[in-house]
């Protein structure tokens, strides 16, 4: 016991409780509230990594900057900007709302690493504010699952055919479509792009922009 004392600081005691609190907070909003609906295990992956990743470089980052002349605010604003901007630097482009946990994510991790000068009490008050926040986001506003459609039937995406493209889906598919928006049309190959969002627990999105690869079209 003596040993530890004198070879580990107070402060790496106080960033390992600091960072279980991360830790819990991620994952309740990561397992309980996000992936409860999503179901995707490479973001669940991500969140947490990434979660663990910036909460030990920001922390590490104030210690290093307090040594080199005290330049704690110029370089934690640097070392910030570079953390956000790595959400740019990605193959596949990210749905809202998994880009919207990513952020809150991120900022966690942030709060959670720089926050010395509050309370352990106020800064489990505080995560506790933003997983309350994420809960009723979640419980009251109603995100509908979506599946992008190549869609044969071209002469059916008509405004005044929608019901009869409704149920044209709905009987293929055996969902309950909430509402159909349609994206690129191919005239050449009879062939429609449709957003469809219908009911259910899956709240996995697809791309806004109706657009996906080849591989990924499920043709009808």
């Amino acid at each position: 016991m003596n040993f530890l004392e004198l070879s580990i600081s107070n402060d790496f005691w106080e960033m390992l409780m600091r960072f279980a609190i991360c830790m819990v907070v991620s994952w309740v909003i990561i397992d309980r509230l996000y992936f409860t609906k999503s179901h995707r295990r490479d973001f669940y992956f991500t969140f947490m990594l990434i979660s663990v990743a910036i909460f030990f470089i920001v922390f590490f980052m104030i210690f290093v900057l307090d040594d080199l002349k005290g330049k704690t605010g110029m370089g934690v604003g640097i070392g910030l900007f570079g953390i956000f901007s790595i959400m740019r630097y990605r193959t596949d482009a990210m749905p809202v709302r998994e880009m919207t946990y990513l952020f809150v994510l991120i900022c966690l991790a942030v709060l959670n690493a720089l926050a010395n000068s509050i309370t352990i009490l106020e800064l489990c008050l505080t995560n506790l504010i933003v997983v309350l926040c994420v809960w009723i986001c979640e419980q009251k506003l109603k995100i509908h699952p979506s599946k992008l459609i190549q869609y044969d039937r071209i002469e059916l995406v008509k405004p005044e055919l929608r019901t009869e493209l409704i149920a044209d889906i709905e009987q293929r598919f055996g969902l309950k479509v909430i509402k159909i928006d349609v994206g690129g049309i191919d005239t050449l190959r009879d062939m429609a792009v449709l957003k469809v969002y219908y009911e259910g627990d899956d709240v996995s999105e697809v791309d806004g922009k109706l657009k996906i690869k080849n591989s990924e079209y499920i043709v009808l």
